[in-house]
């Protein structure tokens, strides 16, 4: 039987070619048990995102603006109205999004700032409901173009061009918020803001109702979010013209823009 000497060893080719064989086997089970963790991940990621429909700003090469009411004092409720009043002003919507939410008569709950100016004052109170799932938090737009989503106990009204008030915050400092639970059956269709990095935005809707829970781990492990704010609920839509049929219709209090 030929004999085969390797780095100083001698096998005998029988024992050489069956651990060949050996290497060869693992080598491809390890290649194939890596390929298939990395399809499951890729699996889960896309069932995730799938839910949602995803509008990143960059604030370097685009703006962010909210809106209430016009001149006269009318709310404008909805993105129709809106992208009516802006054509009017000679200018052109390209994306929308409800604001946070409202009390009857579309007034902002909690703080409310536009064009610098503070039109409705910081709830920092306790009472029911989504607002009140300590923490909530603000989203606001920096008069140098930064953005920020932050807790309500940590805002500070100093040099804001917008903000808006919402709850609970879905992501803090890279945590998602203690209360939400994986498993929830509280599903709904929801929205909301998060910010990568001072001029990265990222604005989010799901297609189908999720829960608390799916919306925050969207922020946090896709869209690599630290800190994130839930908008709304049920009564919650996007504009978005691309996207056919474009949906104008609703009726909300604050609506966050970006118009050209």
């Amino acid at each position: 039987m030929k004999k085969i000497i390797i780095t100083g060893l001698i096998f005998d080719d029988f024992i050489h070619k069956t651990l060949m064989n050996k290497f060869i086997f693992l080598g491809l089970a390890s290649v194939a048990c890596f390929a298939f963790l990395l399809s499951a991940n890729l699996r889960n990621a896309s069932s995730l995102s799938s839910k949602f429909e995803i509008y990143k700003i960059d604030l370097k090469t685009q703006s962010v603006q909210m809106y209430w009411k016009d001149e006269d004092g009318t709310g404008f409720k909805n993105f129709g109205a809106l992208k009516k009043w802006l054509k009017t002003q000679k200018k052109e919507l390209t994306f929308a999004m409800n604001g946070g939410m409202f009390h009857e008569g579309g007034i902002p709950v909690g703080l409310y700032i536009e064009n610098g100016k503070e039109l409705n004052p910081l709830d920092t109170g306790k009472g029911n409901g989504n607002f009140y799932m300590k923490p909530n938090g603000v989203f606001a737009i920096t008069k140098d173009k930064k953005a920020m989503v932050v807790e309500t106990s940590s805002f500070k009204n100093s040099n804001i061009l917008y903000a808006t008030q919402s709850g609970p915050m879905l992501l803090v400092n890279n945590h998602i918020h203690p209360s939400f639970n994986k498993t929830s059956a509280n599903l709904n269709i929801r929205n909301g803001v998060g910010v990568a990095s001072p001029t990265e935005i990222y604005f989010v809707i799901s297609k189908t109702k999720v829960n608390f829970h799916e919306m925050a781990q969207l922020f946090k492990e896709e869209l690599k979010c630290p800190n994130a704010l839930y908008l709304d609920g049920f009564v919650s839509k996007m504009y978005l013209p691309e996207k056919k049929p474009t949906d104008t219709e609703g009726d909300f209090g604050v609506i966050i823009a970006e118009v050209k």
